[in-house]
């Protein structure tokens, strides 16, 4: 399990891909539909078994997936998800949630920094990400991880919504000459 402190508590998280045994663990966690409404590919009413066909679907390396768990000294709890996919056109997308009971407490944001340092590492120049118009948390999210907005909002599809719904586009470049870039104009403003 990858560990990262976590930034609010003296606790730390861990990821790990997900296993067939923690079917039952998954499903208690994301089975919330204010949860699950923010979500593009989660079905509402989430059973059991899309809990087992998560856990069972094949991924490429170059698209990891992990289930993030807190860890305190206690034993692991699981908080959420986290990882990518492919958005149309080829382009890598960071998906992810926390257990209604797990929001606020700096989960998502842990947890995208380490897996956005796993992106650098396989060599994804550049990643996308969406959120739900009226989940503007999950945009709070993406900004303090260094996205930025692309000023496009566009109807995506919601499974736990069964209906479209605005979703406001992001982007961040992990290529070191964007970074450079930005640094440049950072200086000249």
């Amino acid at each position: 399990m990858m560990e990262s402190p976590d930034v609010c508590h003296n606790t730390k998280i861990a990821f790990r891909p997900g296993w067939p045994e923690d079917r039952g663990s998954l499903f208690a966690a994301i089975n919330d539909e204010t949860v699950v409404r923010n979500l593009a590919s989660a079905p509402w009413p989430y059973r059991p078994d899309d809990a087992e066909h998560f856990l069972a679907t094949p991924r490429p390396a170059t698209h990891p997936n992990f289930l993030i768990f807190s860890r305190n000294g206690q034993p692991p709890v699981l908080l959420g998800s986290i990882g990518f996919g492919d958005k149309e056109e080829g382009q890598l997308e960071l998906g992810y949630w926390i257990a209604r009971d797990h929001w606020g407490h700096g989960y998502a944001t842990e947890a995208g920094r380490a897996v956005l340092d796993i992106a650098r590492a396989l060599g994804h120049p550049e990643i996308r990400a969406e959120h739900f118009a009226d989940n503007p948390a999950s945009g709070k999210v993406l900004r303090k991880l260094g996205f930025r907005p692309t000023g496009h909002s566009v109807p995506r599809y919601s499974k736990g919504r069964a209906r479209k719904a605005d979703a406001i586009q992001f982007t961040l470049s992990l290529s070191d000459d964007d970074s450079a870039v930005d640094a440049m104009r950072n200086i000249a403003a």
